[in-house]
């Protein structure tokens, strides 16, 4: 991905956890997934006193652009860090949410994991979720 492609999705997932609903862990997280048409879908992490109901920015993202049509990717940036913090870990997907994605991508999608614009790992879902599970695994090709 071009270094200033990669800026412009990173921006975004910092722009979308400004909007994260986090009132029990304080982890605010942005996801933005661009869709192979070029379309950016974003998404925050949305808490739950349940905890079990709680949705991550990655999957927010992904179930809003599968809500509208949109089942091709080819990369997604993800931002982290505690309110009022500045970014100086990585954050990556969790396991589910790497099962969510690798659904519409394969192992081929490029993967951001973002501390600013400019210092950033780029892999991909593939070295996230070696030997992952998906619809090939069940010889077949989802409608």
């Amino acid at each position: 991905m071009e270094r200033e492609q990669a800026k412009e999705l990173i921006r975004a997932a910092f722009r979308a956890r400004t909007f994260a609903y986090t009132p029990y862990s304080h982890f605010k997280v942005g996801a933005a997934l661009l869709a192979k048409d070029g379309r950016v879908f974003t998404g925050c992490n949305i808490e739950n006193a349940g905890y079990t109901p709680t949705n991550c920015a990655e999957r927010t993202a992904l179930f809003k652009a599968v809500s509208e049509g949109v089942t091709e990717f080819s990369a997604i940036a993800i931002v982290g860090s505690l309110e009022g913090k500045t970014n100086t870990l990585i954050t990556s997907p969790c396991g589910v949410c790497r099962q969510a994605l690798f659904e519409f991508t394969g192992p081929e999608l490029e993967v951001l994991l973002a501390k600013s614009e400019t210092d950033y790992i780029e892999t991909t879902l593939g070295d996230l979720l070696p030997y992952g599970f998906g619809p090939k695994n069940l010889e077949i090709t989802p409608e």
